[in-house]
């Protein structure tokens, strides 16, 4: 059966930083391209990056460009989400999500086929 778990999330004060994991069980991360999505209270749930599963190349929302890595760890089966200069706005549950096809960069939810629990992150003075 295919898994994902999120961890990482916290309350932290705006400016903090958080890295969130997103490990995989009964499957190999790697085969799949790997999304992070976020919900806040009240709004859709909106993609925030991704990794590709060829290449590894990342892509990122504009709004977390240049605050947000999206990274792979092979040997602990994880996809890393480092989240730096944290914002209010960047409040929500953090989903994290594999598909095993579709486009290089894709930050639709209707293309990821397997999706995590989530974990909560509280930007808040």
């Amino acid at each position: 059966q295919l898994q994902l778990v999120e961890s990482g999330g916290a309350a932290v004060q705006p400016g903090g930083s958080l890295r969130l994991s997103c490990t995989g069980s009964g499957f190999a991360l790697d085969a799949y391209g790997i999304g992070w999505f976020r919900q806040a209270p009240g709004k859709e749930r909106e993609g925030v990056s991704c990794i590709g599963r060829v290449d590894g190349s990342s892509y990122y929302k504009e709004s977390v460009r240049g605050r947000f890595t999206i990274s792979r760890d092979s040997a602990k089966n994880a996809v890393f989400l480092q989240m730096n200069n944290l914002k209010a706005e960047d409040t929500g549950v953090y989903y994290c999500a594999a598909r095993a096809g579709g486009p290089r960069y894709t930050l639709q939810d209707y293309d990821y086929a397997y999706w995590g629990m989530g974990t909560q992150v509280t930007v808040s003075s």
